[in-house]
C-alpha cells in the first residue's frame, strides 16, 4: 500500500511538472507567431530592385499596380525556426486585351541575395487565355539559426520576393496588372534546431551602418550623415531570437523528470519491506 501511494504521488508530480513545461513551451512558441500586430498598413506599391524593395510584415497582404514586364520586389523578415510561405496573385486585364498568355514567376532571395529553392508550391505558371488571375506560391525550407559557409541554407534575416512575367510576347508588354503578395510562416520548433547561431541576422544596411559609424568618428559628421542613409531593415515584432529557444528545452527537461521518477519507482519496487520477522537479529 505504501509503495502504491508513493508511485501515485510521484506520477501526479511528474504529470504536473510536464504540463507546466509544455505550457511554457507553447507560450514561447506563441511569442514567435507570424501574425502581425499594430496599426501599420501594408504597402500598396512594390519596389523595382533589391534596394527599393517594399517591406511587408508577415501576415499582411501587400498590393501593387504595375505593367507586364515590370519587376516587382518586396522584403520580409524571417527568423530561426520559421518555414515561410509566399503566396502571390496576379490579376490580369481583360482577355480581349491580351491576345496570348504570359508565364508568371515568383522567386525568393535571402539576405545575401542568394536564390532560395522552394520545398513545394507553384513557383511558375502560365496564364490561360481566358484566365482572370494567376496564383503562385513558394514554401521555403525551414530557416536555420546557423549554417556552414559553403551551404545555401536559409538563415535569419531579410528575404526578398521578386514577381515578374518570365515570358512575354511583344503584344503582352505594357498591359496593366495588379499584384497581391502575402507571407505567412509555420513555427517548426526543435525538430530543425541546430547548435549555434549567427552573430547577427542577414539584413541589408549593416555594412553601411558600420561605415557611417567609422565616418562619424573620423569627421565632424557631415560625411557621416550621408553615409548613414542605410537601407531600411525589417525585424520581427518580438525581435530576433537568434535560435536560443526551441521546444528541445521542454522535452529535455521532461525527459529528465521522467527518468528521475522512473528511478524513484524502481527503487520503491525493489527495496522490499526490510528484515523479515522470522530472521533473528544476529543473522
Amino acid at each position: 500500500m505504501r509503495t502504491t501511494k508513493l508511485l501515485a504521488t510521484a506520477g501526479l508530480l511528474g504529470a504536473s511538472a510536464l504540463t507546466a513545461l509544455l505550457g511554457a513551451g507553447t507560450a514561447f512558441a506563441g511569442s514567435g507567431d507570424s501574425g502581425s500586430s499594430g496599426d501599420d498598413k501594408a504597402p500598396t506599391e512594390a519596389g523595382t530592385s533589391f534596394r527599393t524593395a517594399q517591406e511587408v510584415e508577415q501576415g499582411r497582404r501587400a498590393t501593387a499596380g504595375a505593367s507586364t514586364g515590370d519587376y516587382l520586389y518586396w522584403s520580409f523578415p524571417a527568423d530561426a525556426g520559421q518555414r515561410p510561405t509566399v503566396k502571390a496573385t496576379v490579376k490580369l486585364p481583360d482577355s480581349a486585351a491580351r491576345p496570348s498568355g504570359a508565364t508568371w514567376r515568383i522567386d525568393v532571395y535571402d539576405g545575401l541575395r542568394r536564390r532560395q529553392s522552394c520545398m513545394y508550391g507553384t513557383q511558375s505558371r502560365a496564364a490561360a487565355p481566358d484566365a482572370t488571375s494567376v496564383g503562385l506560391s513558394c514554401t521555403l525550407r525551414t530557416v536555420r539559426a546557423w549554417s556552414e559557409q559553403w551551404a545555401n541554407d536559409p538563415l535569419p534575416g531579410t528575404y526578398y520576393v521578386r514577381l515578374t512575367a518570365a515570358t512575354l510576347t511583344p503584344s503582352d508588354q505594357g498591359l496593366p496588372v495588379s499584384a497581391e503578395v502575402e507571407v505567412t510562416s509555420k513555427e517548426v520548433g526543435g525538430s530543425s534546431a541546430v547548435d549555434g547561431s549567427l552573430a547577427a541576422p542577414l539584413v541589408p544596411g549593416s555594412t553601411t551602418e558600420e561605415a557611417a559609424a567609422a565616418s562619424d568618428d573620423a569627421s565632424d559628421g557631415e560625411n557621416g550623415s550621408s553615409a548613414g542613409q542605410a537601407l531600411a531593415t525589417g525585424e520581427p515584432d518580438d525581435g530576433w531570437s537568434s535560435g536560443w529557444w526551441s521546444d528541445r528545452w521542454v522535452w529535455t527537461a521532461a525527459g529528465g523528470i521522467l527518468a528521475a521518477l522512473a528511478g524513484i519507482g524502481g527503487y520503491a519496487l525493489t527495496r522490499g519491506t526490510g528484515r523479515p520477522s522470522r530472521v533473528p537479529p544476529g543473522m
